[in-house]
């Protein structure tokens, strides 16, 4: 007995210096708490925190994408009602509403069940815990990656490809993948790829390191492409901004000039530059200058 107590209390001892180092148990969500998440890592182990603050942006702030929002919106719509649709690659010129339209989503269609999963890259590889955690619930879940793309030799794109359409479980119905990227096919192109290519008949047929790249991007069964704002489109995103700041119609009609001199600065035209302007227009005559110091 003595021996074995003994024993006893040096492996209680071994286990107390091994538990800092063991991952902390799962945490069940509280799906009460909030209408999006983020995949959280800590110690090898996973869970999903809330994010209780969420932007306040809707499909009517967005101007001048109609076609890309009414396609997305009725892919969703699908989605929320329980009819099948597709996972969704947006794709195109930065600053151009690809990740505000998701999050816009949210707000439209939180009432009818929709929620939100936003998911890091460098956490692909935790898709299927996380896909798993999601089946049989009531919800409608979007697994949301933004700006997402992959180095050559990056292997996490595997666990993506996996998730989309490549595994033997199918994924559930009440999931769906939407991810932005300023890449069409995700990954970088090489122009030496292109000497891969070889004729077959009167056909051009890929090579095997193009091939890969597009098996990638063609398991999202929605592509939807955002291009850079003209000079017009522009300065209406600019107007719509400052309009939702209380700015009248002759304020902003003589915010134009300043409003492409901000644009040309940053040598962009999109609808981020434009909300940017907005603010800084707005903020900066809501708040009076301060008087010099006799």
């Amino acid at each position: 007995m003595t021996q074995l107590a003994s024993f006893l209390a040096r492996a209680e001892k071994v286990l107390e210096r091994l538990e800092p180092l063991l991952p902390p148990a799962s945490q069940t969500p509280d799906w009460q708490a909030a209408l999006a998440f983020r995949w959280r890592k800590s110690g090898g182990a996973g869970w999903l925190q809330a994010i209780p603050r969420l932007p306040a942006i809707r499909l009517r702030d967005l101007q001048d994408i109609g076609e890309q929002k009414a396609r997305i919106d009725a892919n969703t719509r699908q989605f929320v009602a329980g009819q099948p649709a597709n996972n969704v690659l947006l794709t195109g010129a930065r600053g151009s509403g690809k990740s505000s339209i998701v999050k816009a989503l949210l707000n439209e269609y939180a009432d009818r069940g929709l929620r939100l999963i936003e998911v890091d890259k460098s956490d692909l590889t935790d898709l299927p815990d996380i896909v798993e955690l999601l089946d049989g619930r009531a919800e409608r879940f979007i697994i949301f990656c933004d700006d997402l793309s992959f180095d050559a030799g990056d292997a996490t794109y595997k666990a993506l490809k996996v998730v989309l359409d490549g595994s033997l479980s199918a994924a559930p119905d009440n999931v769906l993948i939407y991810a932005t990227s300023n890449r069409r096919h995700l990954m970088p192109e090489y122009f030496a790829e292109n000497l891969e290519s070889h004729r077959v008949g009167d056909e051009i047929h890929p090579g095997e390191a193009t091939e890969e790249k597009i098996s990638l991007s063609e398991r999202f069964g929605l592509w939807i492409s955002f291009y850079p704002f003209d000079q017009d489109a522009y300065l209406n995103i600019v107007a719509h901004w400052l309009k939702a700041f209380g700015r009248g119609a002759d304020e902003i009609a003589g915010a134009e000039r300043d409003a492409l001199n901000w644009a040309l600065q940053r040598g962009s035209r999109s609808g981020r530059v434009a909300w940017q302007f907005a603010k800084d227009w707005a903020g900066t005559r809501a708040v009076p200058t301060a008087k010099r110091s006799e």
